[in-house]
């Protein structure tokens, strides 16, 4: 029964971290048909600035109680300005060109591993957290890691923020308008550009405060680490249906726990693997994604 416990928590642990990363990208890939092979790139930007924050080179941070907030705060502005950076430079241009899109967003998510290999080193850096957040508690038997528990209460955080933003604001419903007929929204004097810039926004503050607490999980950063994570940010947006951000929760969840358990009963690395038979199954069967729309 422990181990039971301790898999399932551990899964809703991994499938929060998947959901963090997968959120904002399913905004930007499902509502604005944005590939955005950069936003790995956003996640582990998020991940070193929380880390070089928390390492005491920001005033006021540090590894513990509220200087700790501070560095994930700090990396998830670090992600956010990054990520409006990378639409306004690059997407914007080439909203017309997905070709050319698609390769300079590929530049991107190699380009920033190597900047930051080349600064910090290749080698993974222990992450610096609090201590209670690195402390175990029981249940039914099991320890549990706290910070388990931290990135879910993130994921359900951030899944209630962003159903908010698309139904309940008005720039939430110009991004949907502007997804279905972007001439029409804008002969109306709506600026989507504006709206778009946001959504990325929003995207890579998600994406960054997966990396931040994505330290916590792993307990270390490297470069590679956004790049590993977006893969899987991209079987749980084509497994919860493109576009929909409920969707995208219950697909990580079932992911998180589908690889937890089946690393555990088979060989270790076969999770991965089980991750994507489940995918293909679902798209032979169900094409839409769980709750989506047709990609």
């Amino acid at each position: 029964m422990s181990t039971v416990v301790l898999l399932v928590l551990t899964g809703l642990g991994l499938g929060a971290l998947y959901f963090l990363v997968a959120s904002g990208l399913s905004l930007i890939f499902g509502l604005m048909d944005v590939l955005n092979f950069a936003h790995g790139a956003l996640l582990s930007i998020g991940a070193y600035a929380t880390w070089w924050a928390a390492s005491g080179h920001l005033p006021g941070a540090g590894p513990g109680g509220f200087g700790f907030v501070l560095a994930v705060v700090f990396g998830v502005c670090a992600g956010t300005v990054a990520a409006v950076l990378v639409e306004l430079l690059v997407v914007r241009p080439l909203y017309t060109r997905p070709r050319e899109q698609v390769l300079a967003t590929v530049g991107i998510s190699l380009a920033v591993p190597a900047l930051l290999a080349g600064i910090w080193g290749s080698d993974a850096h222990r992450f610096p957290g609090p201590e209670a957040l690195g402390d175990t508690f029981g249940l039914l038997g099991a320890r549990v890691p706290v910070n388990r528990l931290v990135l879910v209460a993130a994921a359900v955080v951030v899944w209630a923020g962003l159903k908010l933003f698309l139904d309940r604001t008005r720039y939430g419903l110009v991004v949907r308008a502007g997804v279905e007929d972007r001439a029409m929204v804008t002969a109306l004097g709506i600026d989507v550009r504006r709206a778009f810039t946001l959504v990325f926004a929003i995207g890579g503050a998600a994406a960054a405060l997966g990396g931040a607490l994505g330290g916590l999980y792993f307990g270390s950063v490297d470069p590679r680490q956004g790049t590993s994570l977006l893969i899987f940010a991209f079987v749980v947006v084509v497994t919860g249906g493109m576009g929909s951000v409920s969707g995208a929760a219950v697909a990580s969840v079932v992911i998180g726990l589908v690889q937890q358990f089946a690393n555990y009963c088979t060989t270790a690395g076969l999770g991965d693997l089980a991750v994507v038979v489940l995918l293909a199954a679902l798209l032979l069967l169900r094409p839409r994604g769980l709750t989506g729309r047709l990609a």
